[in-house]
């Protein structure tokens, strides 16, 4: 079966706020909205849950720290023990710039892999940008998108809903893969 979205344009933010909010409210949540500049306050009225990128971020630095903590103690005071000016065999004091180095380090990536992971990237394209509202969307209209993925999915529902809100060009739009 082929996926299928149907769609709406929308030119006034506040439409489309109102828009999105109703829509939430009707119960979908498989839907999703084309904008060509960011929205303010659009994932809340969307009903977008928080991203889990900051737990990602702050295991990897707790990891990093403890790799740095442990190699520092693993070298240092068991496997080659060398007293060097009556310095300790392990101090965390000496070894700051590299917790920290290693803390940022592995901070980075995980969150530069997580956002790529979690947003699907790299996606080189979408399954609906064949259709020249759609295209629009980049330039000077809002979209809104209903999937027929959303288990309360249906054809005339859903346009009848997207045409109660004014949006304008109700369409169906078949996904090319």
């Amino acid at each position: 079966m082929n996926n299928q979205a149907v769609m709406g344009n929308f030119t006034d933010v506040n439409v489309l706020m109102h828009a999105a909010e109703k829509i939430r409210d009707a119960g979908y949540t498989d839907f999703d909205i084309f904008t060509p500049y960011p929205v303010h306050g659009l994932d809340k009225v969307m009903g977008v849950k928080r991203t889990i990128l900051p737990y990602i971020s702050f295991g990897a630095g707790a990891t990093g720290l403890m790799t740095a903590i442990g190699l520092m103690y693993w070298t240092g005071a068991v496997d080659y023990k060398l007293s060097i000016g009556g310095k300790p065999f392990f101090s965390a004091f000496f070894g700051l710039p590299i917790m920290f180095e290693l803390t940022i380090l592995l901070t980075a990536l995980a969150t530069f892999g997580g956002l790529w992971y979690l947003c699907g990237l790299p996606r080189w394209y979408n399954e609906y940008q064949h259709d020249e509202g759609f295209r629009r969307a980049q330039d000077d209209i809002f979209v809104v998108s209903i999937f027929s993925t959303d288990k309360r999915f249906s054809l005339d529902t859903a346009k009848h809903l997207l045409t109660e809100l004014h949006a304008s060009d109700v369409r169906v739009v078949d996904a090319q893969v």
